[in-house]
């Protein structure tokens, strides 16, 4: 692991490592969490239609990179290929660009922090604290179902692959969740419902009053 940490700089630049965020504008950081199926990628759609938001997923950000046949796009695809874990710091200073190259000041970060070492290393790097978690709480045989039941040809939508997806986010995201909690800061949506009423608990969670009702879910 220690190559792999000590590899991290050099796949950003300098002007984009010592960009930063919270010195420039305030900046508005929501995450987005919830396993897979639980429906956060419909739910993020219509928070930018009626809010505002710009959507930032770190996994498309990463395809992008390595798609893009950048510098860094081909070092985060040879440590992919390697089977290296790619740095927390890479993964942030590419939200940080997004954030920064965005024009907007509200974001919606979708399936990130993955784990601890993820959410250390963006509050650490951008100097951002999220104003809350929107976690999408679904049981895991809803998930499953909506899973296997969509035809988009995801070669990972098999039941074996789907259960290995489950138990790597109880493990890794669900801490990040309990941590934020702790703080105050989770904001629990029950999306087992139907996507329109999954959306108007959203708007509770969204509108001004939400700090009235954020409590009800």
């Amino acid at each position: 692991m220690g190559t792999v940490v000590d590899a991290a700089p050099s796949l950003v630049s300098d002007k984009e490592t010592n960009a930063s965020l919270s010195h420039d504008k305030k900046v508005t950081v929501v995450f987005v969490l919830g396993g897979p199926g639980s429906g956060k990628g419909t739910q993020c759609a219509n928070i930018v239609k009626h809010f505002g938001y710009t959507h930032l997923s770190a996994g498309d950000l990463l395809r992008a990179e390595i798609k893009s046949g950048s510098e860094n796009g081909t070092m985060i695809q040879n440590m992919i290929k390697e089977g290296k874990i790619v740095p927390s710091e890479v993964t942030v200073k590419l939200l940080q660009r997004a954030m920064d190259e965005s024009g907007n000041d509200k974001f919606l970060i979708d399936g990130f922090p993955r784990n601890e070492e993820n959410r250390a290393a963006f509050e650490k790097v951008t100097g951002i604290v999220p104003e809350f978690i929107l976690f999408f709480d679904c049981s895991e045989e809803e998930m499953e179902k909506r899973l296997l039941s969509r035809n988009q040809g995801r070669d990972d939508d098999n039941i074996e692959t789907i259960r290995k997806r489950f138990k790597v986010f109880v493990e890794s995201s669900l801490p990040v969740i309990e941590y934020y909690n702790s703080k105050g800061k989770v904001r629990k949506i029950d999306a087992g419902r139907p996507v329109d009423e999954v959306f108007e608990a959203v708007k509770c969670v969204l509108s001004p009053a939400s700090e009235k009702v954020a409590n009800v879910f």
